[in-house]
């Protein structure tokens, strides 16, 4: 029996008129920020661990967008592709196709602005094509998956913008995946952590010159965006960005 789409977990609105300062702006910070009066579709874009899910909480939160999270906590398949990738990779990956593409084709019908955690094209520019090469998907496997990318996502709308985070150390990137304590990912290993990182190298130009869409590149490496000056830097690099 089909599905019925699950709805984006929503964030509450910010508690001023859009012409204010968000609610952030009157902390003890002294942040100073100013919501985008424009409607946007922002997507956050990096590596497992990289932080994509706190910023799209933060952005959500601030600037008072609709939050569209990764599907990854109610995944039906996400356990069994960490213990056997060769048997599930392409199962999830069209998962997350679907999920995805659910997401966009609500993103179309919300007036709000909307900050969705992890973009579409991640997928087919990135895991699919590393699953792959891993030789977790065949080659018949792979062309299929293009094969419903390409159907699926052909009249869907793009991300006005996306945020693309680079963290370079995969020892950062394993301690915040252990932070966060999801017990499907405790066995992800270094090495590949290390070949994503190859990919996502690229893919903020794959996201300009093959979809068109513009992107800010920021190394969050060292830097903890939930609190202090971290926080401050970060939702100033955004807010100029959505403007």
């Amino acid at each position: 029996m089909p599905r019925t789409p699950s709805r984006p977990r929503l964030a509450p609105p910010p508690a001023v008129p859009a012409a204010e300062e968000a609610p952030a702006a009157r902390s003890r910070n002294t942040l100073k920020v100013k919501v985008p009066r424009a409607r946007r579709f922002v997507a956050l874009a990096g590596n497992i661990g990289a932080g994509k899910t706190t910023a799209a909480k933060m952005i959500s939160q601030c600037f008072g967008y609709e939050l569209f999270d990764e599907p990854v906590i109610d995944n039906r398949f996400l356990r069994d592709y960490y213990a056997d990738m060769s048997r599930w990779s392409f199962t999830l990956q069209l998962e997350f196709l679907i999920r995805r593409v659910e997401h966009h084709e609500l993103i179309h019908s919300y007036k709000r602005s909307c900050v969705q955690d992890r973009t579409l094209y991640e997928d087919p520019e990135i895991f699919a094509k590393y699953l792959h090469g891993l030789g977790h998907m065949t080659n018949a496997e792979l062309d299929l998956y293009y094969e419903y990318f390409q159907r699926l996502s052909r009249h869907i709308i793009r991300p006005d913008k996306v945020i693309c985070f680079e963290v370079g150390s995969v020892d950062v990137l394993l301690q915040r995946i252990r932070t966060r304590g999801r017990e499907e990912e405790k066995g992800i290993r270094p090495q590949f952590l290390r070949g994503l990182n190859g990919y996502y190298a690229s893919f903020p130009l794959v996201l300009q010159e093959k979809y068109g869409v513009d992107c800010l590149v920021l190394d969050v490496s060292r830097q903890d965006i939930r609190r202090g000056r971290g926080r401050e830097e970060f939702l100033d690099r955004v807010s100029s960005f959505l403007a």
